[in-house]
């Protein structure tokens, strides 16, 4: 059994800084891609970024292209979002997504596992 566990959210005001961390357990971790995706209240969940399976490619949404850069280390089975220079416009549930493939997938659907999601709130 598969199982995602996020940790790392809470409460910091614009400007700062936020490193989520997702550990992975259940299966081989490191032949498969991973994602980060956030629902905000009242809006749907939507993809923030992925890697691949080996970490050398990865995918970032627009709205954070810049400012938040996903990790992995698969000596771990860890991968990481590290968020910086953030807007109360990230305020979100933010979830750690496995697929069953190791190239990155951009669609929830595409994601087979879930993490339980963690709070991240950003002050203005």
């Amino acid at each position: 059994q598969v199982q995602l566990v996020e940790s790392g959210g809470g409460l910091v005001q614009a400007g700062g800084s936020l490193r989520l961390s997702c550990a992975a357990s259940g299966r081989t971790f490191s032949t498969f891609a991973m994602g980060w995706f956030r629902q905000a209240p009242g809006k749907e969940r939507e993809v923030v970024a992925a890697i691949n399976w080996s970490g050398g490619i990865t995918y970032y949404a627009d709205s954070v292209k810049g400012r938040f850069t996903i990790s992995r280390d698969n000596r771990k089975n860890t991968v990481y979002l590290q968020m910086n220079s953030l807007k109360p416009e990230d305020t979100a549930v933010y979830y750690c997504a496995g697929p069953s493939s190791g190239r990155i997938l951009y669609t929830e659907r595409d994601y087979d596992y879930w993490g339980q999601g963690t709070q991240v709130t950003v002050s203005s």
